[in-house]
């Protein structure tokens, strides 16, 4: 998943910090007022989004499940925030409780933050059919991705770095899988190949 340098990094495009800061100023004086929260922070969070509404999938976020948000809220907070109270873990307690609320706009900056940051031309260059995929294809198909576009995948959906080449033991419920394939279509994703491939290489239980 990214890293605090690569969350600032993204935040130096002057369109990305501008619309960072329009929602943040949006969602901070609904949500969260009177609570200070940099830019960096903000981005952090939205950031996250799929990794919540994925959480949210079942109704409710899981204790394990609220754990590792907010191991993944603290690497991504600017200075870092292992030994105090996190502004990212505190905010996202507030998208948490008015997710459905807020989710289109997050999901709007969030495909905004990835069109700019990326060449979606250079990404949809692989000729392998979605049927023919194995863990191997996968695999290769992985380091041939632009960097970029592989670290935003792997921000999304694993809770660590290793985990998007860990093809074989990847395992998911049913309404997860469900909730990756409509974050997907949030971000039109679909149209990349190796997204498609990615979710092709989990087992869907239940």
């Amino acid at each position: 998943m990214f890293t605090e340098n690569e969350v600032g990094l993204i935040l130096e495009n002057v369109d990305i910090e501008k619309a960072v800061i329009d929602l943040r100023k949006d969602f901070i004086s609904h949500e969260a007022q009177f609570m200070e929260l940099s830019d960096h922070d903000f981005l952090s969070l939205v950031l996250l989004t799929p990794a919540i509404s994925i959480a949210l999938a079942n109704g409710s976020v899981s204790l394990f499940e609220e754990l590792e948000l907010n191991k993944r809220a603290r690497k991504l907070s600017k200075g870092g925030y292992f030994m105090k109270k996190d502004p990212v873990v505190i905010v996202m307690g507030h998208l948490i409780e008015h997710y459905d609320k807020w989710e289109e706009k997050f999901f709007a900056l969030l495909r905004s933050v990835m069109n700019t940051a990326l060449d979606f031309d250079s990404i949809i260059f692989q000729d392998i059919a979605d049927d023919d995929i194995t863990p191997d294809s996968f695999r290769k198909e992985v380091l041939k991705a632009p960097y970029g576009f592989v670290r935003f995948l792997a921000s999304f959906f694993c809770s660590n770095d290793d985990e998007i080449l860990n093809v074989e033991s990847r395992k998911i419920n049913k309404t997860e899988y469900e909730r990756m394939i409509y974050i997907g279509d949030k971000l039109n994703l679909k149209k990349v190949p190796i997204f498609r491939h990615f979710c092709a290489t989990y087992e869907v239980k239940g």
